[in-house]
């Protein structure tokens, strides 16, 4: 299927690695002028030099820019141009119990997880209702919905980027541009991967074992096996391109499975 996403530049915050590099990868699989984003120079420039070298012509740029810094976000947002795709993906994780979580903390969080996606949304969205057409897409969670005791602060940011994401459809009205919210499972990242490969270390043990332990943890996944970011990617991909025009609005399960008793 051709997802008419050729000459369409697209914007993916956080995208070095994990998720965001596989969505970057997508969609330039697709000839989309994809723009990735990082915390550091060099994690930049490696992740375009992959992507050129991955997909031959299809010219990726970079900008270099930490979301929890406001003066870094000002500069990006004077350096971005026009965009057609727009993928808030950028976002923090960790395990802490809700007592531990300082106010600091839960500012790091909103401003990475949540202010991160206002901030890019509020400067994109007028100039894709102005041109006609544009897409926003939301990389949220499973835990914004089941919001896990040893994540509070993660699952709350994640519960107010869907809210957002559905907000910000409302203003689409009429138009070709839609906002909607994907809603990851446990997914294989990078960071997943080596926390994985620190256990099996500390533990002797293979790492697949390590994997089946954590998965079977989680009692309500269907898919019974972590999800690939690339299987996140192509759902991201299809919401983003000219072929999903009805889908807007719209919370889009991507979670194995893992929230089937509750939606």
């Amino acid at each position: 299927m051709d997802l008419q996403l050729r000459d369409k530049t697209a914007f993916i915050s956080g995208s070095t690695q994990g998720i965001g590099y596989a969505i970057a990868s997508a969609l330039a699989a697709e000839g989309a002028r994809v723009i990735v984003n990082g915390r550091d120079r060099a994690r930049v420039d490696d992740a375009v030099e992959r992507l050129g070298r991955e997909h031959p012509g299809s010219a990726p740029t970079g900008i270099v820019a930490d979301f929890a810094a406001p003066d870094a976000v000002t500069r990006l947002l004077e350096d971005l141009g026009q965009v057609d795709v727009l993928v808030n993906n950028v976002g923090l994780f960790g395990l802490a119990d809700f007592e531990s979580v300082a106010d600091e903390d839960w500012e790091r969080y909103f401003a990475v997880n949540v202010m991160s996606g206002v901030r890019l949304s509020r400067h994109l969205l007028g100039g894709m209702l102005e041109r006609g057409w544009g897409r926003i897409v939301f990389i949220s969670s499973e835990s914004g919905v089941n919001v896990p005791a040893n994540m509070v602060h993660y699952g709350v940011t994640k519960a107010a980027m869907i809210a957002l994401g559905n907000g910000l459809a409302k203003r689409t009205r009429g138009t070709a541009v839609t906002v909607n919210t994907v809603l990851g499972g446990p997914t294989y990242s990078d960071g997943v991967a080596s926390t994985v490969d620190a256990i099996a270390a500390a533990r002797s043990l293979p790492v697949e074992t390590v994997q089946r332990a954590i998965i079977g943890e989680n009692q309500t996944t269907l898919l019974e096996r972590f999800i690939a970011p690339a299987e996140i990617a192509a759902l991201v991909t299809y919401l983003a391109s000219p072929v999903a025009s009805v889908t807007n609005g719209a919370a889009v399960r991507a979670d194995g499975g893992v929230l089937t008793g509750l939606l």
